[in-house]
C-alpha cells in the first residue's frame, strides 16, 4: 500500500498502472465509512498476491486530485475507490461495499493469475522468437495458450509462426478457435482477422501453377485474377513486400475489384507487419505540480516498410 501525493501521482499512480492495476482509495480521517473500507481493502490486496496495488490518497490532504477524479466521474462522496489500467483511470465506486461486491469489481480488471502466467511464457517467448530459437519459442507459446487460452497476444503469435515455419495444418488449428471472431460482420477482430486472410492465401497457393500465373500476367497486365493468385502466392511465402507490390497494382486499375480482394488482403498484410501498440504508461519526467490524469502516450517505433506501404496504399486509394 501507498500513499498518493501531487508528488509522486505520476510515477507511483499513472505509472506504475502500467504495469500493475492500481486501485486508488479516496478517504479523509473523519469519514467513518473509510475506516471501515480501509482494512477490507487491505486484506484483498494480500489475497491477490500483487496482482493489484492498493493505494490511499487523503482528500484533505490532497484536495486537487481528489477534486479532478470526483469530477470526473461525478461523484461527491467518500470513501470513492477508482481503478487505474495502464495509466487511466477506468472505473470506480463508492462506498464501503462488502468484499464480495469488491472482488466483482477488481476481477474485471485485475488479470487472473492464469492470464499472469500466460503473459509470461508470451515475453519469454518473443525474446526467443527475436534471438531467432523459434522451437523453443513455439513451446512457450504453447504453454501460454494451455493456461489461458483466451491470451489473444499468444495466440496471434502462434499462428504466425507456425506460418513462418510452413507448419500450415498445425496454424490452422492454432486459429480455429478464434476463427469466429475474425469472421464476426459486426465487429472483427482485427488482427485474427488479418491471420484469416494469411491462412487464405496460404490455401490458395498450394498447387498453384506461378508460370502459368507469371505469364498470365505478362500477356494481360489487367488479369487481376492471376496478379491477386500470385499476390497470394507471395504471401503464402512471408514475402509480404512482394504480394503488396502485385496487390497495388490491381489497386491503381480497379479499387473494387472482387468485392475488394485486394485491399482487404493488403490491409491485412500490414496489420500483420505491424507491431502492437506498447500500453500508455504516465510520464515520469512530467511536472510534478501538475495533474494529468491521462498520463502520455507511447508511440510504438515505427518500421520503415509498413509506413513506405501504408502510403502507397493511400495514394492508391486516394
Amino acid at each position: 500500500m501507498i500513499d498518493i501525493t501531487l508528488e509522486n501521482f505520476q510515477t507511483e499512480l499513472l505509472a506504475a498502472s502500467a504495469q500493475t492495476p492500481v486501485l486508488l482509495d479516496i478517504w479523509a480521517p473523519w469519514c467513518g465509512p473509510c475506516k471501515a473500507l480501509g482494512p477490507v481493502l487491505e486484506t484483498l490486496e494480500a489475497e491477490y498476491g500483487g496482482r493489484f496495488i492498493l493505494a490511499k490518497l487523503n482528500s484533505d490532504e490532497q484536495p486537487e486530485i481528489a477534486g479532478q477524479l470526483s469530477a470526473a466521474f461525478g461523484v461527491r462522496s467518500i470513501p470513492f475507490c477508482v481503478m487505474f489500467v495502464g495509466g487511466q483511470p477506468v472505473d470506480g465506486f463508492v462506498g464501503a461495499l462488502p468484499a464480495a461486491q469488491i472482488r466483482a469489481f477488481l476481477d474485471k480488471h485485475v488479470p487472473s493469475e492464469a492470464a499472469l502466467a500466460a503473459e509470461d511464457e508470451v515475453q519469454e517467448a518473443e525474446a526467443l522468437l527475436a534471438e531467432g530459437d523459434a522451437d523453443a519459442a513455439l513451446a512457450h507459446l504453447q504453454d501460454a495458450l494451455e493456461v489461458d487460452p483466451r491470451n489473444e497476444t499468444a495466440r496471434f503469435d502462434l499462428v504466425k509462426a507456425l506460418l513462418e515455419r510452413g507448419q500450415w495444418a498445425a496454424a490452422e488449428a492454432a486459429f480455429s478457435p478464434v476463427a469466429a471472431q475474425a469472421a464476426d460482420k459486426i465487429a472483427p477482430h482485427a488482427r485474427f482477422a488479418a491471420l484469416a486472410q494469411w491462412l487464405a492465401a496460404v490455401q490458395a497457393a498450394q498447387g498453384a501453377d506461378t508460370t502459368a500465373l507469371q505469364a498470365a500476367i505478362a500477356a494481360n497486365k489487367r488479369d487481376f485474377e492471376a496478379r491477386f493468385r500470385w499476390a497470394q502466392s507471395h504471401a503464402a511465402r512471408g514475402d509480404f513486400p512482394a504480394a503488396m507490390d502485385e496487390l497495388l497494382e490491381i489497386l491503381m486499375r480497379d479499387k473494387a475489384w472482387n468485392d475488394q480482394a485486394a485491399r482487404k488482403l493488403y490491409v491485412a498484410l500490414l496489420e500483420i507487419l505491424t507491431k502492437p501498440q506498447p500500453k500508455p504508461a504516465a510520464g515520469k519526467d512530467a511536472a510534478a505540480s501538475k495533474l494529468q490524469l491521462t498520463g502520455h502516450a507511447v508511440a510504438a517505433p515505427t518500421d520503415p516498410v509498413v509506413e513506405s506501404y501504408r502510403r502507397k496504399l493511400s495514394m492508391a486509394l486516394f
